[in-house]
This record gives C-alpha cells, structure tokens and sequence, in this order.
C-alpha cells in the first residue's frame, strides 16, 4: 500500500500492521520481520504516529517460540519500533477448528504463561513508550497494565484525526470485543502468506483457487458478482462533530 498513500491522503486513517517474531516455519510467505519493521516506519512517518498501531498476535507457545524468547523478540522489535507507534496489541491464539487442521500440534497458552507475557511486555512497552492493549482477552491482564479496553476506542481515532466525534452506541461483533468499530471486509480462503495459526484459511487449495480467480478490474477481492449473490449496500455517516482537539 505505500506507493499508494498519495490516493489515500484525503481520508482520515488508522492503520494496524501486523509483526510478529516468527519464522517461515510459522509464516511462509511472510517477508521477514526487518523488512515489515521498516515498512511499518515509512508508513508511519507518511500518516502519523498517531494513525498506526502495532499488532503482536496471535501469541503461541512452543518449545521453539518460548515466553523467553517472545520476551527477548518483543523487546528488539520495540527497540526498532519505539517513537513510531503508541500502542502494540495483543492476544493469544484461539484454537479456532480451522487453525487445529493447519496447525495440529499447537496447544492453548496456560494462564501463566500469558500472565509472564502479559506482564513482561507491559514492563518493556513503558519503557520504550508503547502502551501495550489485549485484544479480546478480558481483564486478566490489567493488574499488570495492560490497557484491557479494546484496541479500536474513541480515543483512538479522536488522536488520529484531531476532532471529537460523536459515535452511537453499536452492538459489537463479539461479547470479548470493547472496539467501537466491528466491520469485516475480507474474505475467508483468500490470503497467499499461508500461517499456520490463520482461522481464515481452510486449506492452501482452497487459496489458490480463489486467488486465481481475481480479477483487478472487479470491485470484489474474489471475481465478479455470480448468479444468486446480492450486493447490500453500507451506510455511511460521518461522526465527525468538528470540535478540534490537541490530544
């Protein structure tokens, strides 16, 4: 997306990127977290280190990736990351049926494992300025500050654009979730990195097909509008209230 940021510069943003320690064990098609870390630089640099958050999930434990290691991994990547984000969310990984079939040997992460995590990475994101947030992870963590109030708050965009907003109150997607904004817009069995924890993908067969059918012309990630399908157009409504604010 950075050779496309001039065509996005008149809408208000708010960006996640996605950097984690593994390895093309883990994510195979992936670039290599030194490249994402400095892509994630650029981009912050061009929209504002307001406007980007850093997302570290989902967390898993093995004897590969161990809460050491994550500890010491997260610490290097705040280290390169520090005064280009406020904020790095987190959470652990959900054994979702699909992530059990790519993903067999991965187990759930025990309550002390995600309490030493949780605590060391609250530790070291003080220290470098990150304030580190639990996605979906309920308030487990709080006593060891982590701001457990979802990652996609008012505050959040009201920082990012620089005006208040006058937001309704919406049903959530998910009990777990506290964001204020809850829309998907991808689409299952279409992304080519492949990791093995993803609960979006059912096989890499399945990918490959649909990626084939894409079409650069088409509105829609997958193809054209088949027979059967409708389109429901989204309701869009400013909740700008244009009162300016310096925080």
């Amino acid at each position: 997306m950075l050779k496309h940021l001039d065509e996005l510069s008149r809408f208000n943003q708010y960006w996640f990127v996605t950097i984690t320690p593994y390895g093309k064990d883990i994510e195979p098609n992936v670039p290599p977290k030194e490249k994402v870390m400095q892509d994630f630089i650029t981009l912050s640099k061009a929209v504002g280190v307001n406007c980007i958050g850093w997302r570290y999930d989902p967390i898993f434990v093995d004897s590969t990736y161990s809460v050491k290691r994550h500890i010491s991994d997260f610490e290097e990547m705040c280290r390169t990351l520090s005064g280009y984000t406020k904020v790095c969310v987190i959470s652990f990984i959900d054994l979702y049926e699909k992530v059990l079939r790519n993903f067999p040997q991965v187990r759930t992460v025990s309550p002390q494992e995600r309490a030493a995590i949780g605590k060391a990475f609250a530790d070291i994101g003080r220290h470098y300025g990150i304030t580190i947030k639990a996605c979906a992870e309920g308030n487990d963590l709080a006593p060891y500050g982590v701001d457990c109030n979802g990652c996609m708050t008012q505050e959040t965009f009201e920082a990012s654009i620089g005006c208040s907003l006058d937001i309704p109150k919406k049903k959530s997607l998910r009990s777990e979730c506290s964001c204020i904004l809850g829309t998907d817009i991808g689409v299952y069995d279409t992304c080519a990195h492949l990791c093995r924890y993803c609960y979006a993908n059912s096989n890499s067969s399945n990918v490959k097909r649909n990626i084939s059918l894409h079409d650069p012309t088409s509105p829609f990630l997958v193809g054209d509008l088949q027979e059967g399908e409708v389109i429901h157009q989204a309701e869009q409504v400013s909740w700008i209230n244009n009162q300016l604010s310096f925080f």
